[in-house]
C-alpha cells in the first residue's frame, strides 16, 4: 500500500511546514510542498492531514514488555503489554527491559515478546540482564548478546542505590559497561548501560566515580527515574552538566509526587531552564512495572502499574502547561533517544526513514491517527489493527 498524507504541518521534530508526505514500503519516500498522484494508476491510501500535526512515531526506551513486579508476591506480578496499548499512545518503538524479577521473568521470553509485536505491527528492541548482577543474559556474555542477537542493543535496567539492587561495586559495574562498549563498537550498536536509580542517598555517585576514573565515555550510560525526587533531580541536572544523558520516568502515582517526586513535564522545563541542552533529556514511560511503595520499615505496602500512555501525556503537557515548544518537547520521545540507542531509521521525518507517523490534533494535541513502518494502526482515534488475542 502506498499512503499519501497532505496537508498537514510537519514537525520532523522541527518544524518544517504545511507538507504532503508519501510512504511505500514502509519507508518514507518523499516529502514536498504538494505530491501530485492523479495520473497514477496504483492503488493510493489519502489521509488527510488538514488541521493536523503530524510528528515522528513515538520511542519508548523503557518498557516492561512481559510485565514486571513481584515485590509483594507472585499475584503482583504485573500483565504484559498489548499493541495497543502501545499504539493508541502513539508508540511505534518500544525497548524492553526486565526489573526487580530476572528468574522468574526471563530474557528469553522478554526476547519472545519483542519478535511478537514486531509480528503485530511494531518495532521492538531489548536489553539484556536485569537488576541484578551477575548479569543474566541469552548467550552467557554481555558482548555477546549485542553482537549476536540483532533484537539486543543494550543492558539494563542495572540497579544502583536502591535496596532491591544487587549492591553493585564500582568494579563490576565497570566490567558491565565495558562488556558493553565492546559490543558496541564491533556492532555499530549503543551498547547502552541503562541505569536504575532507586530513591537511595547514594544517587548517582557510583555514575560519578566511573567517570572520573575510567575512560569508559559517558554516552554509554542512560540512568533513568532521575525525577525520582528532588535530591535525585538536582544531581541529574549536575550529570547532564557533564554531558551525560539523563532519562525522567513519566508512569508516577499522586503518592510519588505528594512524596517529592518531580512531575515529567515540569521536570523538563526547569532542566531545560537549568540550561541542560534538551538533546541530552529523554522521557521514557517505565510502562508494565510495579510502581510499589514501601512502609518506613521498608515493607512492601502496595503498588500501582507503569503506563506507557503517561508517555505522550507528559509531553503534551510540557507545551500546554510548562509552556515548552512543541519542537523541544517533542524530541525527548523521538529523535533523542533514536540517537542515544542508534536507532538510524527512527525518530524524525525524513525521506528514507521507517514511515513511523502520529498525526495530532491541532490546539488540543490530542492523538489522531499512528502509522508504523508505513501501515495504518490508528485511525481517528480508534484502533485499526489490534494484538493477536486483543478482542
Amino acid at each position: 500500500m502506498i499512503t499519501l498524507i497532505k496537508n498537514a504541518e510537519v514537525y520532523e521534530p522541527q518544524y518544517l511546514g504545511r507538507m504532503d508526505v508519501l510512504l511505500a514500503g514502509g519507508k518514507i519516500v518523499h516529502i514536498q510542498d504538494e505530491i501530485d498522484l492523479d495520473n497514477v494508476s496504483i492503488d493510493v491510501k489519502i489521509v488527510d492531514g488538514s488541521g493536523k500535526i503530524l510528528v515522528p512515531g513515538f520511542i519508548d526506551a523503557h518498557v516492561h514488555l512481559i510485565g514486571g513486579g513481584g515485590e509483594g508476591g507472585f499475584r503482583t506480578r504485573t500483565p504484559e503489554l498489548n499493541l495497543t496499548d502501545a499504539t493508541m499512545a502513539g508508540i511505534t518503538t518500544v525497548v524492553g527491559v526486565l526489573g526487580t524479577d530476572g528468574t522468574t521473568r526471563r530474557i528469553e521470553s522478554l526476547l519472545a515478546k519483542a519478535h511478537a509485536l514486531g509480528e503485530e505491527g511494531i518495532t521492538a528492541y531489548i536489553h539484556s540482564g536485569s537488576y541484578q548482577i551477575p548479569v543474566k543474559t541469552l548467550t552467557g556474555k554481555v558482548e555477546e548478546d549485542l553482537i549476536f542477537i540483532e533484537k539486543v542493543i543494550g543492558v539494563g535496567e542495572i540497579a544502583i542505590s536502591d535496596h532491591r539492587s544487587s549492591e553493585p561495586t564500582l568494579n563490576e559495574l565497570v566490567k558491565i559497561a565495558a562488556s558493553a562498549r565492546n559490543g558496541s563498537l564491533i556492532t555499530g550498536k549503543a551498547g547502552i548501560l541503562e541505569i536504575h536509580v532507586g530513591d537511595g542517598d547514594r544517587r548517582l555517585q557510583l555514575l560519578f566515580e566511573i567517570l572520573e576514573k575510567t575512560d569508559i565515555p559517558i554516552h554509554h550510560f542512560h540512568p533513568t527515574h532521575i525525577n525520582r525526587n528532588q535530591d535525585l533531580f538536582a544531581e541529574g541536572i549536575r550529570y547532564a552538566e557533564k554531558g551525560g544523558y539523563v532519562d525522567l520516568t513519566t508512569s508516577t502515582t499522586p503518592q510519588f509526587l505528594e512524596e517529592g517526586e518531580v512531575k515529567c513535564s515540569s521536570g523538563l522545563r526547569q532542566m531545560l531552564e537549568s540550561g541542560v541542552p534538551v538533546t541530552q533529556i529523554t522521557f521514557s514511560s517505565d510502562g508494565q512495572a510495579s510502581l510499589p511503595y514501601f512502609n518506613q520499615d521498608g515493607e512492601f505496602a502496595g503498588l500501582q502499574v507503569g503506563n506507557v500512555s503517561s508517555l505522550y501525556n507528559e509531553v503534551r503537557d510540557s507545551v500546554l502547561d510548562e509552556g515548552v515548544p512543541l519542537e523541544s518537547a517533542l524530541q525527548v520521545i523521538t529523535s533523542n533517544p533514536a540517537r542515544i540507542l542508534k536507532l538510524k531509521s527512527k525518530g524524525k521525518i525524513g525521506v528514507e526513514m521507517d514511515a513511523d507517523l502520529v498525526m495530532l490534533n491541532e490546539g488540543t494535541l490530542t492523538i489522531d491517527t499512528v502509522i508504523s513502518r508505513g501501515k495504518v494502526m490508528v485511525e481517528q482515534g480508534v484502533p485499526i489493527i489490534k494484538g493477536t488475542f486483543e478482542k
